[in-house]
């Protein structure tokens, strides 16, 4: 059993926890390569169609790397997993849904996981930054390159260049945060999303995530709309594919296999 994280199953559901409250779910090696097989097992499982991962205790999703323990280990550059900061920041081949439920604070590489997700659900209280120039370091576990494209240059430079600290209800207004809810219901946010999207065809949903995701890197509209898709393939030669119209015209709910 993982000693730092708690991943828990509830049908097509997996919620992972980062349990380090003590240092504030901050992320040392362990920690690292705990969630690296977490998610690994995740996205290898057939049976788990969309993840949510979030942090012990009510003060932080994350407060990134653990610089305690780094200076405790002589300040040297610490062994990350190759799926990058809590198995994610690196994780480009996983077309599964990841639902950040962000509670309290969401620092630097802790801020770096949740942009890596594909939604962010956070409490009233959450904060949200990329610190790193302020202790000499950068946020360079995706950070530097994921919000400009989340929420455009010169947003996400204002963040960056200074290291400042935004609130959740900033977040959504500059949109990285898909929506904020008192933190005693935040948990219920996080399982409505997962909810609406397992009612959608799996293979759909992650046909639409990869088409979104690689087709946003080919540097216009007409070259992504002629990409060649895998997940697409897959979708239009599935049984769900057969399913999803059947179902309308019989008026009854989808019975998806993601087959």
């Amino acid at each position: 059993m993982p000693e730092f994280c708690r991943a828990e199953r509830d049908g097509r559901i997996l919620t992972v926890t980062i349990d380090r409250p003590e240092r504030m779910n901050a992320l040392h090696p362990p920690a690292n390569f705990e969630l690296e097989q977490v998610f690994d097992d995740f996205a290898a499982d057939p049976e788990l169609w969309v993840a949510i991962i979030t942090g012990a205790g009510d003060r932080a999703f994350s407060a990134g790397n653990d610089l305690k323990f780094q200076a405790e280990e002589g300040g040297a550059a610490i062994k990350a997993p190759s799926t990058g900061f809590g198995g994610l920041t690196s994780r480009f081949d996983n077309w599964k849904p990841v639902i950040g439920a962000v509670n309290g604070v969401a620092m630097g590489g802790g801020f770096e996981i949740a942009l890596a997700c594909d939604l962010i659900i956070a409490s009233d209280n959450a904060v949200f930054a990329l610190p790193e120039p302020r202790v000499g370091l950068a946020a360079l576990a995706g950070g530097v390159h994921r919000l400009p494209r989340q929420i455009g240059l010169k947003r996400a430079m204002g963040m960056m260049l200074t290291g400042r600290r935004v609130g959740a209800a900033e977040g959504l207004d500059l949109g990285f945060v898909n929506e904020v809810v008192p933190q005693a219901e935040l948990m219920t946010a996080a399982r409505r999303w997962a909810d609406q999207i397992i009612e959608c065809a799996p293979l759909s949903v992650r046909a639409s995530k990869q088409a979104a995701m690689q087709g946003i890197e080919l540097g216009g509209l007409e070259a992504a709309m002629e990409g060649r898709y895998e997940g697409i393939g897959a979708m239009v030669k599935s049984q769900d594919f057969i399913e999803g119209p059947r179902a309308f015209a019989e008026k009854r709910k989808p019975n998806w296999q993601g087959q």
